[in-house]
């Protein structure tokens, strides 16, 4: 009874939205998060669930609870992207795990939204490393389409989905050629098919001869997906194409000729520094895996952890992967990797303004949310992070966050577990302690 008792209580405390907290941080190190240099002894005021200012004390305004950072880091949250947070428990358990879909007959139509579970310990544990919003999707399974993603908040009460259907995720690389078929030429056949397709839904085909796919014409793709990929040829929502090889990031670059409305983004590039300069003037935005620098496949013959720090020097807008999907809560150890590259002879990393950027500010603006997360600007939502030391420092952790201005309960499965066992008597430790 006094379990049942306590879910209750539980789930009427998760469909009640806590009220945001009008907040003053002082005697802190702004970080910005937009790229700048970290401001001493700054000011962080958040009202009503947002940020109102950031940056020098003399320019504050008054009002608030006050805080007094004590000289610490205060940054703006963290962003990952991409990631599967929200969508496994246990990713072993096929029950509790969603970020597949093996045998279904759909593929672009699926819709990662409808299954984020906002008390996931995933999205508990990586709250507390100080991310705050994320880009979430499924991954591909029995075709090139994993469906589309979306950007969530991490603030854990009932409604964690920010925007559905934000992009769509498509793989076209080794892993995408073998769902299609067995080649590339495969998998490229495909996607052009499905564009067709959702073109000729759109009723703006732009293909010359061909206005519409009628009823009786023989069609690769359910109804139900081609009009998933109608938003996506209209460029009103995003595709994000995971390639890594140099040669398939060309091809996908030379699919913005074809089909000019694509508003595309790459995902891993781990051979991107060879083709930085045709990234750069496609306009084409690149979530980099961080920390590739031995070839796992050979697509990432040409892997090196100076990928992201050369695509930026050429001019590309980059964002940083922690490279594992579900568990990216070391995101500002791998910005800090950018950082110590630029002391090493012949690397090219980041200067820390810019590789702290690469994990807040540049990938909310990649998922569109530009000015609005991953920053401490006036108007941004109120994701304020504080922290034992330099956040891209390996030792630095949290001390506080606050998601859209309200203060959030950094405790989960793990630090139960940590502070259970860490006072402990070694005889009263499980035997597998020792192990």
């Amino acid at each position: 009874m006094k379990r049942l008792l306590a879910l209750a209580v539980s789930a009427l405390a998760l469909s009640a939205p806590a009220l945001a907290q009008d907040v003053t941080i002082t005697n802190a190190k702004v970080v910005i998060g937009d790229g700048s240099a970290p401001i001493e002894g700054g000011t962080v005021v958040v009202r009503g669930g947002s940020v109102v200012y950031a940056g020098p004390a003399s320019g504050a305004p008054a009002g608030g609870t006050a805080v007094d950072a004590g000289g610490a880091w205060v940054t703006p949250g963290l962003f990952a992207t991409v990631t599967t947070l929200g969508l496994a428990d246990v990713s072993a358990v096929d029950e509790s795990n969603d970020i597949t879909a093996r045998e279904t007959p759909f593929s672009a139509a699926l819709d990662a939204s409808t299954s984020i579970n906002p008390t996931s310990q995933h999205i508990l544990v990586h709250k507390a490393a100080g991310i705050t919003r994320a880009a979430t999707a499924m991954m591909p399974a029995g075709s090139i389409f994993a469906g589309q993603g979306a950007i969530i908040d991490l603030d854990g009460d009932a409604t964690p989905v920010m925007q559905a259907r934000a992009f769509q995720m498509i793989n076209l690389g080794e892993a995408g050629a073998d769902r299609a078929g067995g080649s590339r030429p495969a998998a490229h056949a495909l996607l052009r098919a499905a564009l067709r397709e959702a073109q000729a839904l759109s009723g703006k085909t732009g293909i010359p001869e061909t206005t519409e796919i009628g009823k009786a014409d023989e069609v690769l793709l359910s109804r139900f997906d081609a009009e998933a990929l109608v938003p996506v040829v209209t460029g009103k929502q995003k595709l994000y194409v995971a390639v890594d090889r140099m040669a398939d990031i060309r091809a996908v670059l030379a699919l913005k000729t074809e089909y000019p409305r694509l508003d595309l983004v790459l995902v891993g590039a781990t051979e991107g520094w060879l083709v930085a300069r045709d990234i750069a003037a496609a306009g084409v935005p690149v979530i980099a895996n961080g920390l590739n620098d031995l070839p796992e496949t050979f697509e990432q013959l040409g892997a090196t952890q100076s990928n992201a720090g050369r695509m930026a020097a050429a001019g590309v807008k980059v964002a940083i992967n922690a490279d594992t999907l579900q568990n990216p809560r070391r995101l500002q150890q791998v910005a800090g990797n950018l950082v110590a590259l630029t002391r090493m002879p012949g690397a090219s990393g980041m200067d820390w303004g810019k590789a702290f950027a690469a994990i807040s500010s540049v990938p909310a603006d990649i998922s569109g949310m530009g000015g609005k997360a991953g920053v401490l600007k006036a108007g941004a939502l109120g994701d304020v992070v504080l922290w034992t030391g330099d956040p891209l420092e390996v030792g630095s952790v949290p001390t506080r966050v606050f998601i859209g201005g309200v203060e959030q309960d950094l405790t989960n499965h793990q630090t139960r577990l940590r502070d259970r066992y860490i006072d402990l008597d070694e005889s009263d430790r499980p035997k597998a302690y020792d192990w």
